[in-house]
């Protein structure tokens, strides 16, 4: 397993384990979601600078996020199929308010 697959390995199994979002890790960790989600699936090259915030969010130290899975570990499952509606939207919505354009109407 290449080091930005493992990383992502760990990441997300962390995350799942403390009941994080990938949405909440992201805002405790001030990264955007879809990156954390790039980093989870191994396609970014994250920085140091991430993996301290990360860790630090899941309260581990860096070194963790390194660690080999046990042979014939599963992949990480997600948290919960779908997403959580956000912040002004209705459960089940997926958080659109109606501005299907995505930009700010403020």
């Amino acid at each position: 397993m290449d080091a930005r697959t493992l990383i992502g390995w760990n990441l997300r199994s962390l995350r799942v384990a403390r009941g994080l979002s990938q949405e909440r890790l992201a805002l405790e960790a001030k990264i955007d979601r879809a990156y954390v989600g790039r980093v989870e699936r191994g396609s970014e090259n994250v920085t140091v600078a991430t993996l301290e915030a990360f860790a630090g969010v899941l309260a581990v130290p860096v070194a963790r996020l390194f660690r080999e899975p046990e042979p014939g570990a599963e992949p990480p499952k997600a948290l919960k199929a779908g997403r959580k509606a956000k912040a002004g939207g209705r459960a089940g919505d997926g958080g659109w308010s109606g501005n299907n354009g995505g930009g700010r109407t403020d």
